[in-house]
């Protein structure tokens, strides 16, 4: 890894009920996750853009992903403005944790729990 590459490559976002999570996201960011099975796993994929370079993840529901409010937090694109979805978040089962912030010249954050029980940042300029 270097200055000229992502950081970040690819996240999982562990889950616990891979259908109950992927309606919750699907609802709060108005977006369709494509479902899939590999091996012991059930995945739940973000869109994305093959071969563009940009970072993507899916849900997954595995032996090996257990949900927590602690540890690595994943940063969700919230553009143009995290205001809508922050508005969907406790009506689809989540829970706002730390509200619409300021982090000056870099936009907002949010933190929410999810309905798996994972604290997910949300990012957005607006």
């Amino acid at each position: 890894m270097d200055k000229s590459s992502n950081s970040l490559n690819w996240f999982e976002i562990p889950t616990t009920d891979i259908s109950r999570a992927t309606d919750f996201y699907q609802t709060i960011f108005d977006i369709t996750l494509e479902e899939n099975n590999m091996e012991d796993a059930k995945m739940a994929f973000f869109p994305s853009e093959m071969g563009s370079g940009k970072a993507t993840g899916s849900l997954v529901q595995s032996p090996n992903h257990t949900p927590s409010m602690e540890g690595s937090i994943v940063y969700l694109n919230a553009n143009p403005s995290m205001d809508k979805i922050l508005n969907k978040v406790e009506a689809a089962g989540g829970k706002i944790v730390v509200p619409k912030t300021s982090i000056g010249e870099h936009g907002y954050i949010a933190f929410m729990k999810d309905t798996e029980g994972n604290k997910v940042g949300i990012h957005s300029m607006n």
